[in-house]
């Protein structure tokens, strides 16, 4: 399998060998199960106190008053007496069902599922349908996967990469991206989560030290990654196949390093 090398006009330079992961099977269930797996590893654990709002002296006074049978706050001459209290559902009363700190939100994940999962999402890049189907516009776009010569990664300010991925085709992506960007009210804006952003394309690089990686988020949608931090978070966002993802040149030598599962055997197990 092969496919064709871009420079950062968008011209096509030469032909290179694709890495062996681009053969692999499209496993959605396996990539699915990976994203939502490896998504409750950054979940942050919450509880309650678990006396919280029933700390209080009440009691119901039952029936023949006229008044609900609601658990009340004893004693008399003080606002808080007669209250509805102790319970759930009334005011200062304890919250229904609260969140629990000993729930168990990490799922694990198998080793070879989680590789599997990439190896899946990584192949699939090279398949156009998918990538439209995911809402990415690539009507300007013929090669896939895209690969760029390597002077990509040289790249240090955000005009000069904004320039060259209009050359390479992906500004109109770019701009459905900035449509769709949302501003949030309430308490994700006070939590420094402000808008709500779309995805656009996600460019894998080799070089771990290289000057493009700075600019990772400089661009709404715009992600930078390297081979050794690509996940199957970044490659389908949602859990749903497949983002539009670009490849420098020495990337594709990283992917020829990964570790493979035997295609056999997962044909055998489904």
């Amino acid at each position: 399998m092969s496919a064709k090398i871009l420079d950062l006009k968008g011209k096509e330079i030469e032909t290179v060998d694709l890495p062996q992961v681009f053969s692999y099977p499209y496993r959605p269930e396996v990539i699915k199960k990976a994203y939502v797996n490896l998504d409750t590893h950054h979940y942050q654990k919450q509880g309650r106190y678990p006396a919280a709002g029933e700390m209080v002296s009440a009691e119901s006074r039952n029936t023949g008053l006229g008044i609900a049978r609601l658990a009340r706050a004893k004693g008399e001459g003080f606002s808080r007496a007669g209250q509805a209290a102790g319970v759930g559902g009334v005011r200062k009363g304890r919250l229904n069902h609260p969140p629990e700190s000993w729930k168990v939100i990490y799922k694990k994940l198998n080793k070879k599922e989680k590789t599997v999962g990439l190896c899946s999402a990584i192949s699939c890049t090279s398949i156009k349908e998918l990538v439209e189907k995911r809402g990415h516009i690539v009507t300007e776009l013929n090669s896939f996967p895209m690969i760029v010569t390597d002077d990509l990664e040289s790249i240090k300010k955000t005009k000069d990469l904004m320039s060259v991925l209009k050359d390479l085709g992906i500004g109109d992506d770019i701009v459905r991206v900035e449509r769709s960007i949302k501003r949030r009210s309430g308490k994700a804006k006070q939590r420094g989560r402000p808008n709500r952003i779309g995805k656009s394309a996600l460019i894998v690089v080799g070089d771990d030290d290289c000057s493009l990686l700075k600019l990772d988020g400089s661009i709404p949608g715009i992600t930078v990654k390297s081979v050794k931090d690509l996940s199957v978070l970044d490659l389908a966002p949602g859990a749903k196949p497949i983002r539009l993802t670009m490849y420098s040149k020495s990337s594709l030598e990283k992917l020829n390093e990964l570790k493979i599962p035997s295609m056999i055997a997962m044909e055998e197990s489904k």
